[in-house]
């Protein structure tokens, strides 16, 4: 029959053998095991400092360009400021992609990415133009966001001219204060986007006078009343099947979309 020494023994055995299985492997360890294992943990971990900001092993060797259609890699690599020669793990990242996004506004969107154990990789998304304005002989390029990024000597093929005709009318001047020309243009470039597929092909010009009187210049001198972005897919919709019910017609209005117009046949 066990004593009472004999139960408080099995207590602390049973209480020994609780806990997890490295904290026991520990207890079984000899201080000297211990020590050399802690070493053996510092080493390993300033030797991979080392490797990563220390050695030849881990610097920038050459940095690398894609998805550029008229910028060049050239252009976006001199942009980047990437130093060869430097420890890859000490590159900024977002410092370089606020470099490009500023020093290049064709640049919409840029991944600056780590290629290890030598390289940088900059995947860039240029910005694309829907529209641009004629300015001093010149063309500025407007985006899908209504960003005007870049100037070009000529037009791209295939994108209409904005023209901003704003009206001296005091609602017009009321609506250029409280909206600004940006808002104007991001409203002309949301009806561009709006413009049936076959009808954009047609299309010369997008013509501004106020935020609800907003035009479109087709080939053949035809126009379309569009008034404002407000709708556009009903309008869209309506244009189409008011183009095919009078293929004759100079002049469309889809400003109620509910109640279309055509003259001029």
């Amino acid at each position: 029959m066990a004593g009472p020494a004999t139960a408080e023994r099995g207590e602390r055995q049973q209480e020994s053998s609780s806990g997890p299985p490295l904290v026991h492997r520990l207890r079984r360890m000899s201080p000297r095991t211990i020590i050399i294992l802690s070493l053996a943990v510092i080493c390993l971990g300033a030797g991979s400092l080392w490797v990563l900001y220390g050695s030849q092993w881990t610097r920038v060797e050459h940095v690398s360009v894609s998805g550029t259609t008229v910028l060049t890699p050239a252009q976006v690599s001199g942009a980047a400021r990437v130093r060869l020669g430097t420890q890859l793990i000490s590159v900024d990242t977002d410092a370089v992609e606020a470099r490009l996004r500023c020093e290049l506004p064709r640049i919409d969107s840029v991944d600056v990415v780590r290629s290890w154990p030598h390289g940088i990789g900059l995947k860039v998304v240029e910005r694309t133009p829907v529209m641009v304005e004629e300015k001093g002989g010149k063309f500025v390029e407007v985006d899908a966001k209504g960003v005007r990024f870049a100037t070009v000597s000529q037009a791209p093929k295939g994108v209409p001219l904005l023209e901003l005709s704003l009206s001296r009318s005091s609602t017009a001047a009321a609506s250029l204060r409280r909206l600004g020309e940006a808002r104007l243009v991001r409203e002309a470039v949301a009806v561009a986007g709006r413009i049936p597929t076959a009808v954009a092909r047609e299309t010369r010009v997008v013509k501004v006078r106020t935020y609800d009187d907003i035009s479109l210049e087709l080939s053949g001198g035809r126009t379309v009343a569009w008034g404002s972005s407000e709708n556009g897919r009903l309008k869209a919709r309506t244009l189409t099947a008011l183009m095919k019910a009078a293929p004759g017609a100079r002049h469309f209005d889809v400003r109620v979309p509910t109640a279309p117009a055509s003259s001029g046949s």
